[in-house]
C-alpha cells in the first residue's frame, strides 16, 4: 500500500507522543490531573498542538484539565484534533487492518503529535496501535510518556504472578461462550503459571465477576481492581472458594480489571 500523498518536512517528521490519560473517564468524580500524571508528562502534553484521539470531546476536556495546571501552547479551539475512525472503535486496530498514515499528515509535515485515548495509555487495551505502527513506518520517533496503565497497576496489586501474564481483553457476552472462554484461560493459567487479565464495560462488571466466581475452580486466585487511582479504589484478591463465601458485591460504574491464576 502506498504512502498517502502528503507534504513532508525537510527536517523530517515530528515525534509521536503517547500521552496517558487519568483513569477516571466516565466516573462520577474526577481526580486532580496532577495526582496521576507527573509534571514532565503534563508539560510535554501542554506543548502539543496536534492530536490523534479516540474522541475529540473527551480530548478537549482533558486538555482543559491540563491547562489548569500547565498553560497550553495554544488555545484548544486552534488545535488540530483528529479522531480515529468509528470502525477502529468497533473492531479495534491491533490486528493491522487499518492504515493510520492518513491521520499523520501533520507528523510528516514536521509537527509533534500527541496520541490520546480516553483513559490510561493509548494502544494498551485501547485503540491506537495502528497510529504507532504508522509513525514507525513513516520514520518518526515514538515517545511514550509516563502515566497510569490500569492493567499493570492491577497486576502489581493482585498477588498473582507477574513474570508471565496475558491480556485477553473482553470476554464473550453470551453466557455459555463466556464460561468456556474462562475455562480455557484458566487451564492456560494453571498449566503455565500465566496470569490472565480481562476487562469489561463498567455496567457489565458485576455480571463478569459473577461468571468468574461461578466458573473458576475453587483454588484459583481471583483479583478484582476497581477504580484504580481514584479515592474509592477497591482491590481484592482471594481464592474463588473465599469469593463464593462472600455476599455478591457490586462494582457499580467503576472501571475494573480482573486477573486470575495460580
Amino acid at each position: 500500500m502506498s504512502t498517502p500523498d502528503i507534504a513532508t518536512s525537510p527536517a523530517g517528521p515530528g515525534t509521536l507522543y503517547l500521552v496517558p490519560a487519568p483513569l477516571d473517564f466516565g466516573c462520577d468524580s474526577q481526580i486532580p490531573v496532577e495526582d496521576c500524571l507527573p509534571g514532565a508528562t503534563l508539560r510535554a502534553a501542554a506543548g502539543l498542538t496536534h492530536w490523534v484521539c479516540e474522541n475529540a470531546k473527551s480530548a478537549r476536556a482533558l486538555l482543559k484539565r491540563i491547562d489548569a495546571v500547565v498553560p497550553l501552547a495554544a488555545p484548544i479551539q486552534q488545535m488540530a484534533i483528529q479522531e480515529l475512525p468509528r470502525e477502529v472503535h468497533k473492531k479495534g486496530d491491533h490486528g493491522g487492518g487499518f492504515d493510520a498514515r492518513g491521520l499523520l499528515a501533520d507528523l510528516v509535515a514536521g509537527h509533534d503529535v500527541g496520541l490520546l485515548s480516553e483513559a490510561g495509555m493509548p494502544a494498551v487495551a485501547d485503540p491506537g496501535s495502528s497510529v504507532v505502527r504508522a509513525a514507525h513506518d513513516l520514520g518518526a520517533a515514538v515517545v511514550p510518556l509516563v502515566g497510569p496503565v490500569s492493567l499493570l497497576l492491577a497486576l502489581a496489586a493482585s498477588g498473582l504472578g507477574g513474570q508471565e501474564f496475558a491480556f485477553s481483553g473482553y470476554l464473550p457476552q453470551d453466557a455459555e461462550a463466556r464460561r468456556q472462554r474462562i475455562r480455557d484461560l484458566e487451564a492456560l493459567a494453571l498449566k503455565r503459571g500465566q496470569t490472565q487479565i480481562v476487562i469489561e464495560t463498567p455496567y457489565r462488571n458485576d455480571a463478569l465477576l459473577q461468571a468468574l466466581v461461578q466458573t473458576l475452580q475453587p483454588n484459583t486466585r481471583l483479583a478484582v481492581a476497581a477504580g484504580l487511582s481514584l479515592p474509592q479504589a477497591r482491590i481484592q484478591s482471594r481464592n474463588v472458594k473465599a469469593w463464593r463465601a462472600l455476599p455478591a458485591g457490586e462494582l457499580g460504574k467503576l472501571p475494573a480489571v480482573f486477573a486470575f491464576g495460580r
